[in-house]
């Protein structure tokens, strides 16, 4: 029986927990036409909600455009990665694809290829003396295109927004602001996993993109929508685990997804048919997941400076919530000035190693956190 408990990817069907609320407003946004601002830390599930409420759209309604910004590194990425998911939202063969891509963007230039598993692939290229000035403003009017000619809604999804930043200037975010808030047809769904830079980019006022969407929070999975979910994964391969020994779990990840998932798979894996998860099982767990990554997590340790690691240590060893810049924080673990905390914290967080978390800090890898408690 294959393990029912999936993480490190895209996850959907029965694999997927809950999100019955949030996959109900993300859902009713699209058919909205909203301009929604999704945002969590990382590995939270954001992109496998974002796929499923896409795919919960009426096809023969909607075109439903999906982009992954991680790959892009400017305009001219931006540009060729918009265009790609807006003309494959509209269909699926080489005929379709490529028909598409010249009527919707004649400033590009569209090529159709065939992968190894003999589906057609579009990608776009930029002609040489355009190069520095690629037509945004045609690849971002399409949606609204589509929506007026086809009688069709669109929903676009910008998946890691956050790396616009890393552009070397904000044309991209300007002609975002200028274009999509004409659409009205169009929804866009912006999503992002760096907490620090997504205030950066929707609640400066310096910003292009500030408040140019409503902002929709993403947090873990609460312990009650877990224990039937874990509980029936068990019981169908004739394995057991109590509600007490699911709460620990739940404990131990912080109801976190990525965490929760990959826990569940280590102890699902070593239980046997017929037998049981005990509060042993989990420490004989997390043993096995920190050995896997014992090598990574003392390197990354073994990098880092003096005050960014007493900084770690001290978030690990406190409650959640912690103050870590008050004056008892700071004696406590002997820390040093709030200042030395400070500039700790940014380095962190530059680092995606903490996130913040309603006035304090959080250690973003819940198995790292253990793996300090417990080497430290």
């Amino acid at each position: 029986m294959k393990n029912p408990f999936e993480y490190g990817g895209v996850v959907g069907g029965l694999a997927f927990c809950n999100r019955k609320k949030e996959l109900s407003d993300l859902v009713r946004a699209m058919e909205n036409s909203e301009k929604l601002f999704l945002y969590s830390e990382r590995r939270l599930g954001k992109t496998s909600l974002i796929h499923y409420a896409q795919s919960k759209l009426p096809k023969d309604k909607y075109a439903s455009a999906y982009v992954d910004l991680w790959a892009t590194d400017g305009e001219v990425s931006f540009v060729t990665a918009t265009a790609k998911a807006i003309t494959e939202s509209m269909g699926r063969s080489a005929e379709q694809l490529l028909d598409t891509a010249k009527r919707l963007f004649t400033q590009l230039v569209p090529s159709v290829t065939v992968d190894s598993e003999g589906k057609p692939k579009v990608t776009f290229g930029v002609s040489s003396e355009r190069a520095r000035d690629p037509e945004i403003e045609e690849v971002l009017m399409a949606p609204a295109k589509i929506a007026a000619h086809g009688k069709k809604k669109v929903a676009v999804v910008f998946d890691e927004v956050q790396r616009i930043l890393e552009y070397e200037d904000d044309r991209v975010e300007r002609r975002l602001r200028s274009i999509i808030q004409k659409q009205d047809a169009v929804s866009y769904i912006f999503l992002g996993s760096r907490k620090h830079l997504i205030q950066q980019m929707f609640l400066d006022k310096s910003r292009p993109l500030y408040r140019s969407a409503g902002h929709y929070p993403l947090g873990p999975i609460d312990t009650v929508d877990w224990l039937p979910f874990i509980a029936e994964k068990f019981l169908a391969a004739e394995k057991q685990i109590g509600e007490n020994t699911i709460v620990a779990v739940c404990q131990l990840t912080e109801g976190h997804p990525f965490y929760t998932q990959h826990l569940c798979h280590v102890l699902w894996e070593q239980c046997e048919a017929g037998g049981e998860v005990t509060p042993e099982s989990i420490k004989m767990g997390v043993k096995l997941l920190l050995d896997r990554e014992s090598y990574a997590y003392t390197a990354l340790w073994e990098s880092l400076p003096l005050s960014q690691r007493r900084f770690l240590s001290s978030l690990a060893s406190s409650p959640k919530g912690v103050k870590p810049f008050s004056a008892d924080f700071l004696r406590h673990h002997r820390l040093g000035s709030a200042s030395t905390a400070q500039r700790a914290a940014q380095g962190l967080l530059q680092r995606d190693l903490i996130d913040r978390d309603n006035g304090s800090f959080l250690i973003s890898d819940r198995f790292f956190r253990i793996w300090i408690q417990q080497s430290q």
